[in-house]
């Protein structure tokens, strides 16, 4: 692929050979097929487009300097896909159909895959959605899942740099009983305005709060988050945050360098004894937090004096990309290997 900017790639979609498809008709899954063809022909009267039944997932494939092509924690993201499954009444798709896919995907789009050092990945994207036609609100009979990738540059045109967080009242991600907890793309779609209101404002991603008492931290934008202190690793426990691949495979880390992990309710003021701190999540690994403005209360909550990523961000960035990429033993058999 001698014509990609590789250095300087979006985060954004751009086109690659082949997708990967697998039906659900008849009570049961179909076999995978391998597609080259972008659109979905879909009936007009199908749930994912009326009632929301849709699911989809984010994990990546890296380069090594040794030339290997690492997938991480696929197992992981097929039994998240499973728990979206569970609530929102749609099929499970099995998790040895899900890494096969995953696996057969990035295998025929091997070209799409960054250089080692180019600051680059493979992006892969698994949607799973309601194909059968209905008008009453009730469960598909039929579902189409499906398997794309794409080449992408850092989530933060920065890359790894301290961004700005602004708190954001007007607007909820999710209920603290709804969907939060699940990937469906009805909460993205319920963070658009204060996502929009967050950059029209000059930051980089809305910061929201809990949505029955507003005084709990719950997630910075799309991402989960952490505060680091006294030698702690501290991120919210709550029943509206998707529980981040990335943010659990950090609190491993965080233990294996010996510091204590906490998953608790964080309040708002807890936000002024932090050390460091970061949205965390597959697309951008670790965004360290340089501050937290909340304009309402006149507030400003400043994490990074000098504006730097801290230490331990910064160490825990490099352990788990050092693990994608193969530059670090991977202790914990998260990479799956292509052969």
């Amino acid at each position: 692929m001698e014509n990609i900017d590789w250095a300087n790639l979006s985060f954004g979609y751009m086109r690659t050979d082949y997708n990967i498809r697998c039906y659900y008709r008849d009570g049961k899954w179909g076999k995978l097929e391998l597609c080259s063809e972008e659109t979905i022909n879909l009936h007009m009267a199908a749930t994912s487009l009326h009632y929301g039944q849709e699911a989809f997932e984010g994990l990546k494939a890296f380069r090594g300097k040794d030339g290997k092509i690492r997938i991480f924690r696929p197992e992981a993201n097929a039994e998240r896909l499973q728990s979206t499954c569970r609530g929102i009444l749609m099929p499970e798709l099995p998790t040895e159909t899900f890494i096969d896919a995953v696996k057969k995907v990035v295998k025929a789009n091997e070209r799409f895959i960054p250089p080692y050092e180019s600051g680059a990945s493979l992006y892969i994207r698994p949607l799973l959605i309601g194909t059968s036609a209905q008008v009453g609100v009730h469960p598909a009979r039929e579902y189409l899942f499906v398997v794309f990738v794409t080449p992408v540059g850092p989530y933060f045109k920065g890359g790894f740099s301290t961004n700005p967080y602004v708190i954001i009242r007007e607007f909820d991600r999710s209920a603290p009983l709804g969907t939060g907890i699940y990937k469906v793309g009805g909460n993205y779609a319920a963070s658009l305005r204060a996502n929009k209101m967050a950059h029209d404002l000059g930051y980089s991603c809305e910061f929201y709060l809990d949505a029955k008492e507003k005084k709990y931290i719950d997630e910075c934008g799309a991402a989960n988050f952490f505060g680091i202190k006294n030698n702690t690793y501290v991120t919210p426990l709550s029943t509206s945050i998707l529980p981040s691949i990335t943010n659990r495979s950090l609190m491993q880390l965080a233990e294996d360098m010996g510091m204590k992990v906490e998953r608790r309710p964080v309040p708002e003021e807890e936000l002024t004894t932090f050390e460091e701190a970061g949205a965390c999540g597959t697309a951008a690994v670790i965004s360290p937090i340089q501050r937290i403005d909340d304009l309402e209360n006149k507030k400003s909550y400043v994490i990074s004096k000098d504006g730097k990523p801290g230490p331990v961000c910064t160490k825990l960035y490099n352990k788990l990309r050092g693990i994608q990429y193969g530059d670090e033993p991977d202790t914990h058999g998260w990479v799956t290997v292509l052969e």
